[in-house]
């Protein structure tokens, strides 16, 4: 089918969803524009700052994009374009966006917390208790797989033959490799990524100590992006996956700890010009190409190849895709930074809802670009390997996709389209890496409390809590490889997001209100995601890696005690009803 009936169809549902069913839960949630928000109430200019709708949504969206819309559909196209595709648009209107919008809206209602606190408030001391340990785990997860997946693909190399040019024709430096002439694509994506980092202070100081001007706040964002890249061109950086892995580890433990203008914000706001700037060349690209008669190639079911790598359609391709349809990440960054930021309630809507169908219109623009620009054999060579030897590298292969569409929409090199494709995942690993690891730290903090009636001093140090995450995400990347961490990961994280919606639905029923929009998606997301549990448990203990065996049996009964919590509550509610 052609890429351009797709896009409109996609596009199409997203905007009636925005629309019509995001206000739909906004009467049900009982929406008011006059009820004061944590920012305003409790502004203490570090973690609680009334901040402009455009910056919360750009570091909201930075925050839960990252890598998780391009990552997950690029895994999950293995198995064919018409069921992720499917999977990503209906799960991103219906549970995905209905899980950010609530969550958002509920930790603003509770004073900026977290869901583990509405949990406390829902569900008791156990339910709080249950979800802090969950929520760790699964963070821990998620910083191991994108340290992993950005260590490698920061030293990205491809033969020029691949991209049409030959050594002296093109941009990118060279190096020989077994007699192939290979380009340095992630060394320039290395030097952005610094460059864009060492200027975020200095942007935070602008925008926020000196009021620097929206117009103006965008120019020099966007002056930082297009300086970083040309930086890196000429001076691309040669690191080899450890170091990186060291660098990138250093750097998210000092950020943990900074106030949220200093480098969270700014940074985000830079990187998110590239990201908007990659989704309007994707849409754009894909609507040139499509009327040029560009079509998807890639099987439209490849259940055989799937299955065999990664497990039965249901439940795993529901797990894979991960954040292009849900995430139970994001709840984390509404209740840990954007609900804390909110300068009207009236925004949760617009940020939490709208930001996870941009994210769902970015994964269907992945799954395009994959599915119509770039040969399904060039794909599995690259995501799924055949020789234990080569690691799967999915951030390359979608910038290849990207720089291939690129090439056939607008007629940019494949060289250039391809840095830009592996820019527009970089920034946001980093991006994602620094707020999880600040969640953590939260977190941490809350669970000493959990542990000790008066906890030590050394534990309410954030360089300690953030020392322990970066330690256990060092760990587990180190010891795991990409594509065994990514399955684990995205269960974990759609098990955390059908925990939220249980949440959710506690605190619906204890308002008196109707729980139908969350309950079921919460149901159907336990339900997968407990199956995938099963099948992953019985392939590692077949591997014996028995860190990933323990993971996996905490992460069950974790869920199991919360869903345990949920029944009971559910049941008194249900029988006081009855008797009043």
């Amino acid at each position: 089918m052609n890429v351009l009936i797709l896009l409109g169809i996609s596009i199409v549902c997203f905007g009636l969803g925005g629309r019509f069913y995001s206000r739909y839960i906004a009467r049900k949630l009982g929406e008011d524009p006059n009820h004061p928000t944590p920012a305003v109430r409790l502004n203490d200019g570090r973690d609680y700052v009334p901040t402009k709708t455009y910056v919360v949504f750009a570091h909201h969206f930075s925050a839960i994009a990252g890598a998780g819309p391009i990552l997950g559909p690029t895994m999950a196209v293995l198995y064919g374009f018409v069921p992720a595709w499917l999977w990503v648009v209906l799960g991103g209107i219906f549970i995905g966006a209905v899980h950010d919008f609530t969550t958002l809206f509920i930790s603003m209602r509770e004073g900026g917390k977290s869901m583990a606190e509405v949990a406390r408030k829902t569900l008791g001391d156990k339910g709080f208790n249950l979800f802090i340990a969950f929520t760790i785990v699964m963070i821990v997860l998620v910083t191991s797989s994108f340290l992993s997946a950005t260590s490698i693909s920061l030293t990205s190399l491809w033969p020029l033959a691949k991209i049409g040019v030959r050594e002296g024709e093109t941009f990118l430096k060279t190096v020989v490799k077994d007699g192939i002439v290979m380009g340095r694509i992630g060394g320039i994506a290395s030097m952005s990524v610094i460059v864009i980092t060492l200027c975020s202070p200095l942007l935070g100081w602008l925008i926020y100590k000196k009021g620097l001007r929206t117009a103006y706040s965008y120019l020099i964002a966007s002056i930082i992006c297009v300086g970083s890249i040309l930086l890196g061109i000429a001076h691309p950086v040669t690191l080899t996956p450890t170091t990186w892995m060291i660098i990138i580890s250093v750097y998210v433990l000092i950020a943990a700890g900074a106030p949220v203008w200093l480098i969270l914000q700014p940074r985000d706001f830079i990187n998110v010009q590239i990201l908007y700037g990659g989704i309007a060349l994707m849409v754009l690209s894909l609507f040139s190409a499509g009327f040029s008669g560009l079509r998807v190639t890639v099987p439209s079911l490849n259940l055989h190849e799937g299955v065999q790598n990664l497990g039965l359609i249901w439940p795993m391709m529901f797990c894979i895709v991960a954040c292009g349809a849900i995430s139970g990440f994001h709840c984390l960054v509404a209740g840990g930074t954007t609900g804390k930021q909110l300068s009207k309630e009236t925004d949760a809507r617009r940020v939490g809802y709208n930001a996870m169908l941009l994210e769902s219109l970015l994964a269907v623009c992945v799954l395009l670009a994959i599915g119509a620009a770039m040969s399904f054999a060039d794909y599995k060579s690259i995501v799924w390997p055949t020789d234990p030897a080569i690691k799967s590298n999915p951030i390359l292969g979608f910038s290849l996709a990207a720089g291939q569409l690129f090439n056939r929409g607008l007629g940019i090199p494949v060289a250039l389209g391809t840095v830009f494709g592996i820019l527009l995942v970089e920034g946001f690993v980093i991006t994602t890496l620094d707020a999880a690891v600040r969640l953590n730290r939260y977190l941490f903090e809350e669970l000493w409390t959990i542990v000790f009636k008066k906890a030590p001093s050394l534990l309410r140090r954030y360089w300690f809590n953030s020392g322990i995450s970066v330690a256990l995400m060092w760990v587990l990347a180190t010891s795991n490889a990409f594509n065994a961490l990514w399955p684990v990961f995205g269960t974990a994280n759609q098990l955390l997001a059908a925990l939220s919606l249980l949440a959710v639905s506690a605190w619906l029923l204890l308002q008196k209100k109707k729980t139908t929009f969350t309950l079921v998606p919460a149901v159907f997301m336990f339900l997968t995601t407990l199956a995938s549990l099963s099948i992953l448990l019985t392939s590692y203990i077949r591997k014996r890696n028995y860190v990933l065996i323990a993971a996996d049996l905490t992460l069950f009964l974790l869920s199991i005690g919360v869903i345990g919590l949920f029944v009971k509550m559910f049941v008194r509610k249900k029988t006081e009803a009855a008797e009043a």
